[in-house]
């Protein structure tokens, strides 16, 4: 049985907001990215997958697709301002020393705003 007139109307009508929404995210992230890569020769970034962060499925893929938006931005714009993006994988990152790879024995609470390493002494902001 065909779609009724009204019906593939709405369907028209919320693709296009969907459009929408798209490209203001893209806009949004493309700005930001540029003023990343303006102020800094490199940048690393946690490949960060919000799966946990979301309640909702709704909510998941809005995280999912912002997040997506952004690092493809990074990455465009690093390229275009010929600066070095790195993705992290996000294990052990707040418990790895980044001078001399140490791992602690516990992740630091969120009050603790430092880093201060129990092997070579490094203090790094968190």
């Amino acid at each position: 049985q065909p779609a009724s007139a009204g019906y593939r109307q709405a369907q028209a009508q919320a693709a296009k907001l969907h459009k929408k929404v798209a490209r203001q995210r893209e806009d949004t992230a493309r700005k930001w990215a540029k003023r990343v890569m303006r102020g800094h020769d490199g940048v690393a970034v946690e490949d960060f997958r919000p799966k946990f962060l979301a309640k909702t499925t709704m909510a998941r893929k809005a995280a999912d697709a912002a997040i997506a938006a952004t690092k493809r931005a990074l990455v465009e714009m690093g390229r275009k301002h010929a600066r070095a993006v790195r993705l992290v994988h996000p294990a052990h990152t707040t418990m790895d020393c980044a001078q001399c790879g140490a791992r602690t024995k516990h992740a630091l609470p969120l009050s603790m705003r430092t880093y201060t390493c129990t092997v070579c002494g490094a203090v790094s902001p968190r």
